[in-house]
Order: C-alpha cells, then structure tokens, then sequence
C-alpha cells in the first residue's frame, strides 16, 4: 500500500510516495505526479525514512518531567493558565508556534488565543525567516500573496537569486533550476550573495556584494527603469523614483563594492530580459531593514512590468513546510486570521464568525519582544508548540533565561532532546510527521495533504487536539468541538470565504464544503479556490490589479540602511549565520540520521585566507567566535568564497550535538521595525584561535555527562573532543562506580581508555596530541557484539583495526566519500556526469553536483601546477 504525502522539510513542498515493505518498515521516494517536485527528492527527503524510529521520542505528557495521564496534564495546564488570566489578564499569557504545524494546529491555536483567550500574543517561527517577505507583499499588493508558481522559474530569462543558497536550502527547486538552464541555455542566472555558495556553479554572473547593501543595488536598478516607466502608473510611483534618484549605477556599485562592469551587466541584462523572476529568502529578510529590501526588489519587478504573467515577478522562498499556512491563519501576532487586520471591520467580522466576543483587539507580542517580555515578567506563561526557540531565537543565552524565570513554560513537542524541553513544566507528547494528518501550503501557495502511514506511538496526539481539549476545558466547549482535522480544516477554508468578496486574497471557499473523504484525497492545489477558480489559481497579479482600497500596485520609496552591526576595533569582522546541506533547523529530526551527520560533522567557522593569516588561525583549526552577546565554538575553514571581514557559521548546532555550537548565542535581537525579523545575517564578531592540545574521540555504549573541561561536538558514531588536559579522572571514577575493568595504552603524546564489562566494551576514549585517524566502522562493530578475543581487544585499543578512512561523505544519497571521488578523478572522472557513472555520486537529487565540479576543478589545478 502506498500513501502520498508532503515532505515536512523546506517551503519547496515536495511530494512523497510511502511504501510499508513485508518487513514492516517503510521506503520512500519522491512522488512523480506532485506538481512541486515531479518525483525528485533532496537528501534530506530521501532520508525521512530513517527518521521513522522512536529513539528520543517524547511519548507520554509530564508536570515537572513526571509522567501523567492526559487529562492530569491536561487539567493542570488549563487550570493555571486560567489562574493567570484571570489575576494578569490575557496579555499575562503567549503561544509561540511553528511552521512545522500543520495548518489546522495552527488554525486551532490562532482561534484560541485571538478568538476567546483575547490575546494577540501569538506568534511563531516564521517571524525568523517570512516576516519582512509578508511586509513588502502587503505594503505593495495590499495582500500576502506570492503572485507566481515553480513554472515562472523555469520559463524566465532571466533568474535572480538574492540572499539565498537555494542549491543548499531549497535543493529540489534548484535542481528544477538546473534542468531548465540545461534545456535552455540562453536563459541567464545571477548570484547576488556576499558569499560563493553552491548556488553560485549555475551563475552566469555573480555579484559579491558587501553584505546589507542589497536596497541600494536594486535601488540603483530602478533609478535605470525610471525613464521608461509611464507616469502614475502606480501609487507611491514618485516618491519611489525619488528615493532612487541619487543611486546611479556609478554609486550602486561603489557603496556594494562591486565591479561597475559587472552592475551594469546585471541592470542591462534585467532590462532587456522579457522575463525575469528574483528568488530571495534569508539573505533579504534576516535584516534590520528586511521590509525594504524587499520592497527594493519588488519595486524593479513592477517598474519593469516583469510580473503578473508567465516568467515573471518576485518570489520569496519559504524556509519551512508550512510558513505560508501559518501566514493564512493568522498565526503572526500582527495579523488575524485569513489575511484579516485589527481594523474595527474585521475585528466583528471575525467574531460574528466564530461566535465570540472577546476577538483580540490590537496585535500582540512578535517573537523576540515577546521573549523579552517572559524575560521581564510582564508574559507570565508561554506554550511553545513544535519548535526550539532556545537554539532559534537571536541572543539565545537571554532566550534561555526568560524560560528559566517564566512561571509557566508548556511545550508540545515530538522530542525528548529538544533544548527548549528542559525548561518546560508541563510537556505535551506531539504526533511526528508519517503520524499526524492535516495539510500545508508551499512557497507557490500550494495547499498539499500531509497524510499519516503510521501508527501514533505511546501518548502521543495531534496539536489541533491537544489545543482544543484544553480549549474546552478553559470552557470553550462548542468552538473547538472538533472530532477530525477535515472539520477544522472546512472551518479554515469557510472562514477564508466569510464576507470576502475580493477584497482579500487569501479565498479556500471553493474547498468549504469537502467531505471527509473528498479531504481526504485532496489533491495539490494552489490558492485562491473559489466558485469561479475551482481548480485553483496558477498566477494573480495578471490583471495589473491588488488588494489596496485603491485597487492599485504601490511602488515604496526605499532608504538604503546599513546593519545596526558593525565591525571595530574589539569585534571586527561580521558574522553570517545559515544552513548546511544536509540538516534541518536544530537537528532534532535530522541529527539522528547516521548518513545525514557525514557531510557536515562539525559546526565550523568560514574565513577568508587573508583574515585567517592575520589572526594566526589554521585551517581545521579550533577557533572561538565571540560577540558582544554570547559566544560558540567551530573549526576554521579557509575559503576565499568568503569575503575579507566576513565569517560564516551555521545555525543547526544545539546542547545536545555540541558543548558550546549554538550561534544565535552571539546573534543580537535587532529587528526589522515593521516586520518583527531579527538581523540574522550580520552580527559584529571576534574570532580567536583556540590552542587545545588534546583532541580525540569518545564512544560509548551510553549517554554519558561529561566534563566542563571536555569540548566535544556529537558525530555519527560518537563525540569528537578537545581538551586543554589530558585530565582522565572522571573516565577512571565512572569505571570504579560502574565496576568496569580498565584497557589503557599511554605515552606522552597520547592516551587510549577502554572500558570493559565483561565481554562487552562500554566506552572508547582516544586522546592525542596530534589528530589520527580512526578506523571507526571497526570501533562500532566493537560494541555490537562481544569481544573476549586479546587481539581484537588490542586492535580496538590501537584505533579499530588499521583500515584505510574513508574520509568525510560528499554524496550522501550514495554514501560516495571526498576520498573515492578524488581518487576516480585522478583516473580521468573529470566531470560529474563521469563520476556519476563510475561511483553513481549526483545521480540522486543532485545537491553534491557543484562540490564535484569544486572538486574536479581543485584537482585539475592540483596537476597543471
């Protein structure tokens, strides 16, 4: 039996075929009918079947990390969120959600907390990445509508990618990018990113630019158009030029610190292409004047009539599966629900509709106040649902703090290793994806069906259930007496529909009166679904019309601001904060998957050779990256993809996959001031050699608590170490307490630790002076299966048994190692495609593909020199 279902990675919205094999497990591939992804699948999608076990799963509700039963958890949480509603009042009480919800829990939990809590103060996670994206939607359509679809892209002339490594971040559609380029070579793709990422290997121009100065580059780019732009073709039209007057392609291109050259190949090419599309996500919306940068770049599409028709318009990608659909049910705190305001209009609307007199009033807390208001006391209980914002949130070290004093701290989570889950009193077992069943909606406003192929494990329950059952237990009884997510979801699309007659543009009418079978089977659709587009809208925007009172388009007038963050004398480089390939947000899901910690083990620090020389820092190097607010540890990387003065680390490490890897500890919480976003993006740094002697690994058959004085960072297989000492007690008391016998080989440059129970090895601990290689397959057979053999014994106390490494995965799909790959090119693999057919690397979902031809290319430089 097989079951369709949507990926719950990134905003591509990929679709998935299940398939449960006789032996009970279950294979996934990707689902060739599913308009977003035509059967293709990154290798995080590729591997979700890997996620499907319940190692560290919370599986049971706990006050105080005690078991209970639902209706004790259930009782006390309603029991003392009334009691603080009724002593501070609803402001006293917040939700944070997620993006990973589904769009009936996020349904569910906007209803309560605006409809009869009467409180504004929810917000989510997608105020981290789609908040400034919604901004500049809103001020130039009137409405939170991305106007194009996945088939723009590939019909363009012209692509533009700003602030986003879609090669990495969004792998299937840049995969889709590279098909079309391939089939038509005329088509040009530029790079605008201050970074050489993967992305850039398409690019048939990339412009390096300094990093915040993207408003005055696409301001320059208007200044080009405005000759040719009609007058009074659109509101705000003279205001905009304005603004832009002063950006001539001379002074774009020396406040970028860019080629004039290559700027004015990059207007002349915008200009005379028929089509153009302008990808950007977090490069463009991290930022303290995100808003605005969109708005730049929306500005130059309605200028140049490039949008509202095949080819053409500004897309923002969406960084979650569901971030759009937490944008339709108003799970902004600035926002109600189906894309209404805190007008006096919609404000009754919305209570005749869901029959409630105590719709919130004005908009509530975003993101990072909300967090400083927990800090401060004023927000005195908090339900965090599906996400981590002790790892996510800017200034994380504050973040963790504000939890630590909150009186009332809920989370619904699906782990039990979620940073954030240490500080809650009550903990609500969540359903996981291949559980829970509901829908999302994708970067093209794309509403697909994720569907459950599992049965729901332990305790567990949906958020649209959990919500509701303390909702009535709040005593909201007859609102929230839902008995299936299709009856939320009919209420959602009904709601959408409500006294809309065009003037919003999110309307899911057409799909009010479903059935539960016919949601069931609720094919991929993209929004408006009306009466009169039954079968969906591809594109808006067509007739040249918005949502403004007006009717018309709204070009903004855009003033060029620099980072709040800027680089001196004690912190003089900026730091740049992202994802990798092949993790997920905080690893919680990904981080367990064996295959998915092989291409990026370790959280490290990209420097240029230049800022790398002056500092005394090596490359794979221990270095510490401080901040005004926090610091983190990483390995140096020498790159020149990165600029001088710049440093970039990834987002994805918490507490529990290394000592000290959370950079949004050094992230300040400035945000954009009218979308709420935090500046993720620049953040003023040091960077400092750590000179720790010793560094080895750690495997054990358990978890172990270790050491203050042991850095260590979780592998694959176990933990790489680093330690100023070669200090063993602690290794030494546990093998007293626990009675194991001890296995030791020591010298003065290192020091190998064996514990044994019996015939069973409990824990392997190699420290040296200099890094050796291990023969890690052989260490893990050693503790699958007992070892009473001496010679084996010695093996696994040498390092393993001798085997050649392998060295680090680049292919992931295939499991193809940097090793292999090297040694095929040097036997005339010099070119993917050869690779390809000799070790089967990038034959799967392509994301390895620019590392091969990095790695070709080095070693073709290698052998000319």
């Amino acid at each position: 039996m097989k079951t369709h279902t949507t990926c719950p990675y990134c905003g591509v919205g990929c679709g998935v075929v299940i398939s449960q094999t006789p032996q009970g497990t279950f294979s996934v591939e990707g689902d060739p009918a599913h308009p977003a992804n035509f059967g293709r699948l990154c290798v995080k999608g590729a591997a979700l079947g890997e996620t499907l076990g319940l190692e560290g799963r919370l599986l049971e509700p706990q006050i105080n990390a005690q078991p209970v039963s639902w209706d004790d958890a259930l009782d006390t949480a309603a029991q003392r969120l009334a009691a603080i509603i009724e002593e501070h009042g609803p402001g006293a009480v917040a939700f944070y959600a997620s993006g990973q919800l589904l769009t009936e829990d996020y349904y569910a939990a906007n209803k309560l907390m605006k409809g009869f809590i009467g409180s504004a103060n929810i917000d989510t996670n997608s105020r981290l990445c789609m908040s400034s994206a919604v901004v500049g939607y809103k001020r130039a359509f009137g409405a939170d509508v991305v106007p194009g679809n996945y088939e723009d892209i590939e019909r363009s002339d012209m692509v533009v990618l700003v602030g986003s490594n879609a090669a990495w971040a969004h792998p299937v559609l840049y995969q889709r990018l590279v098909a079309a380029k391939a089939q038509r070579p005329g088509m040009k793709v530029v790079v605008i990113d201050p970074r050489a990422t993967a992305t850039c290997h398409i690019a048939d121009l990339h412009l390096a630019l300094k990093p915040g100065t993207d408003a005055a580059l696409f301001n320059g780019l208007l200044n080009q158009l405005a000759a040719c732009l009609p007058h009074d073709t659109f509101d705000g039209q003279q205001q905009a030029l304005d603004a832009a007057k002063a950006w001539t392609l001379e002074e774009s291109a020396a406040f970028c610190e860019l080629n004039k050259e290559d700027v004015a190949r990059f207007y002349d090419g915008f200009i005379s292409a028929d089509r153009a599309v302008t990808l950007y996500t977090m490069g463009i919306n991290q930022s303290s004047s995100g808003s605005d940068k969109c708005n730049a770049i929306i500005n130059v599409h309605l200028a140049s009539g490039k949008y509202g028709r095949e080819g053409c318009g500004p897309f923002s990608l969406t960084g979650q599966p569901n971030a759009m659909g937490g944008r339709e049910v108003g799970g902004l705190a600035n926002q109600l629900a189906c894309h209404m305001g805190f007008t006096p209009e919609d404000i009754t609307r919305l209570g005749r509709f869901w029959g409630s007199e105590r719709i919130a009033q004005t908009p509530g807390l975003m993101a990072v106040e909300l967090f400083d208001a927990i800090y401060r006391g004023e927000v005195k209980a908090v339900w965090i649902m599906g996400t981590n914002p002790a790892v996510s949130l800017p200034d994380s070290d504050r973040v963790r703090e504000a939890l630590r004093r909150c009186p009332l701290v809920i989370v619904s989570e699906i782990s039990a290793n979620s940073d954030t889950l240490e500080f809650a009193h009550i903990r609500f077992p969540a359903q996981a994806w291949g559980e829970k069943n509901g829908t999302v909606t994708n970067s093209e406003r794309r509403i697909s069906r994720q569907r459950a192929f599992m049965s729901a494990p332990g305790e567990t329950r949906p958020d649209w259930w959990i919500i509701a059952r303390l909702a009535q237990r709040l005593g909201y009884v007859q609102a929230f007496n839902w008995q299936h997510p299709s009856e939320v979801f009919r209420e959602h699309a009904r709601l959408s529909g409500f006294e809309n007659e065009g003037e919003r543009a999110f309307d899911i009418s057409g799909l009010a009166s479903l059935t539960r079978e016919q949601w069931d089977a609720l094919q991929p659709v993209q929004w408006p679904v009306t009466k009169n587009a039954p079968q969906g809208t591809a594109r808006l925007l067509e007739t040249g019309r918005g949502w403004h009172p007006s009717g018309r388009l709204k070009l903004i007038p855009v003033t060029v601001n620099l980072a709040q963050a800027q680089p001196d004398a004690r912190y003089p480089l900026l730091l740049n904060t992202g994802r990798i390939r092949d993790q997920w947000h905080t690893m919680t899901r990904t981080g367990l998957v064996s295959r998915l910690m092989q291409h990026q083990s370790l959280p490290w620090v990209q420097i240029h050779p230049d800022d790398a020389a002056q500092l005394g820092v090596r490359d794979a190097s221990l270095v510490r990256l401080s901040s005004a607010q926090g610091w983190a540890l990483g390995y140096a990387r020498i790159t020149a993809d990165q600029r001088p003065g710049d440093v970039f680390m990834p987002m994805h490490w918490n507490n529990h996959f290394a000592s000290q890897g959370r950079v949004n500890a050094l992230v300040a919480s400035v945000v954009d001031p009218h979308s709420g976003q935090p500046e993720s993006k620049q953040t003023a740094v040091r960077l400092q050699p750590l000179h720790a002697r010793w560094r080895g690994a750690l495997y054990s058959r358990s978890t172990l608590t270790l050491p203050a004085s042991l850095m260590w960072w979780r592998q694959a297989a176990g933990l790489r170490l680093a330690a100023h000492t070669r200090d063993v007690t602690w290794l030494e008391t546990l093998a007293r307490q626990n009675h194991w016998q001890l296995q030791e080989a020591r010298g003065e440059t290192f020091i190998h630790l064996l514990a044994w129970q019996g015939a069973q090895l409990q824990l392997a601990l190699y420290l040296s002076l200099y890094d050796t290689e291990l023969d890690e397959p052989r260490i893990r057979e050693g503790f699958t299966e007992p070892v009473s053999d001496p010679a084996r014994r010695h093996q696994l106390l040498a390092g393993g048994g001798g085997q050649t490494p392998r060295g680090r995965t680049v292919c992931s799909c295939m499991g193809v190692s940097e090793t292999a790959i090297c040694e095929a090119i040097t036997q005339g693999c010099d070119t993917p495609a050869a690779l390809g057919k000799r070790l089967g690397c990038g034959t799967q979902c392509g994301s390895c593909v620019p590392e091969l031809r990095g790695l070709i290319a080095s070693s073709l430089a290698k052998t000319a020199n």
